[in-house]
């Protein structure tokens, strides 16, 4: 179990535990003011629940693995929002496609809370490995591998599922930034922000925080740099997320 300052994330039935990425994300993405979160590939609920704490909105995790949307919603049902997260079953391909003309949902799409509800944010901490060793662990494989949801397939729903005003947030390897700037593009979603992050002070970026939105805008990139040369936690970094973990 990882017990944050205002709520606890167990995870031993999911096959991604909690990292550093989403919790960067979901203390870096905007969601003070939004009604309605999504949160794709939420396995633990993690970033779901950072969202949750941050905002007053209705926040809702999917993820195709049953047993960690299982332990994700006992993650949700424990939390002090309990009463406005909630977890589903479903892939955001056929999720997004529900309203869509040019093809049919898949039968075993799960899509009871939404009702064709937009959402004001969306935010992903999505696979990102690609044509690597595969592990024998099939959740976690999918939970790694972009084989069953590529960032074009990423950024085709979250556009098909923003509200017009609405934000898309991601946090990826740095090296893939322009392959996601590419495929949110071809979408109609442009770069409102980002945060290069960088593991300690002096090192090269490993990972990107980006968001999207369909009207875009001019802004230079940020770096953020975790930790100092004597591998201390940098001032940044600690106001981004001391809000969540509890030694900071």
């Amino acid at each position: 179990m990882f017990t944050f300052k205002q709520f606890e994330i167990r995870q031993d039935r999911c096959a991604m535990k909690v990292g550093t990425d989403g919790v960067l994300l979901g203390a870096w993405a905007r969601v003070e003011h939004c009604r309605r979160i999504l949160d794709i590939g939420t396995g633990t609920g993690l970033v779901a629940l950072v969202a949750a704490q941050r905002s007053g909105a209705e926040v809702l995790g999917i993820d195709l693995d049953a047993d960690a949307v299982g332990q994700a919603g006992e993650n949700a049902q424990a939390s002090p929002w309990s009463d406005r997260v909630r977890m589903e079953v479903a892939d955001v391909k056929c999720f997004a496609n529900r309203d869509s003309q040019e093809e049919e949902p898949e039968a075993n799409c799960q899509l009871s809370i939404v009702n064709c509800q937009l959402f004001d944010a969306i935010l992903c901490n999505p696979p990102y490995f690609e044509n690597s060793l595969k592990c024998p662990n099939a959740a976690r494989t999918m939970a790694r591998h972009t084989d069953d949801l590529t960032f074009d397939e990423l950024a085709k729903s979250a556009a098909r599922l923003l509200t017009p005003e609405g934000e898309f947030s991601v946090v990826i390897p740095y090296d893939r930034a322009t392959d996601m700037t590419v495929s949110a593009a071809c979408y109609g979603l442009f770069a409102t922000r980002q945060t290069i992050v960088c593991p300690y002070e002096g090192a090269k970026p490993k990972r990107i925080l980006m968001a999207f939105s369909r009207q875009g805008g001019m802004h230079t990139p940020e770096t953020l740099c975790l930790q100092d040369v004597q591998r201390k936690p940098t001032p940044e970094y600690v106001a981004l997320v001391k809000d969540f973990y509890l030694k900071m």
